[in-house]
């Protein structure tokens, strides 16, 4: 089983959380009442929506992440998993977008052939 799937799989019992297929067209996601927030476009690489507010407050600590990838102006961040930790910390962002995500509904296209995710040393 891929990161992907094991968080996928987590998610799908979040009782705010509906799957579907992505608005992009690739690959499964989930949608909260107010949108898409979440989808997977790999075994290793997942797509998630972030509000601009929750972009702002966060971009910083996301970009320490080795996991994190930030493309301007693209309200969607990459989380590339390669271990249990990189899933933990997708389903953590999650639940902040989730919350964040209560008061703005704005969603842009994601970053699917936008982000080129290099294998970590």
């Amino acid at each position: 089983m891929t990161p992907a799937q094991r968080a996928r799989e987590r998610l799908a019992v979040w009782p705010d959380l509906t799957p579907g297929p992505a608005d992009c067209g690739t690959g499964p996601a989930l949608r909260s009442p107010y949108g898409e927030i979440v989808h997977f476009h790999t075994g290793r690489d997942v797509d998630l929506h972030l509000t601009d507010s929750a972009l702002q407050r966060w971009s910083a600590d996301l970009r320490e992440s080795t996991a994190v990838r930030l493309v301007p102006g693209s309200r969607w961040v990459t989380v590339h998993l390669d271990c249990d930790t990189d899933v933990d910390l997708l389903l953590s962002l999650v639940s902040m977008a989730l919350k964040a995500q209560q008061t703005e509904g704005d969603h842009s296209g994601c970053n699917l052939h936008r982000v080129t995710v290099l294998p970590r040393d």
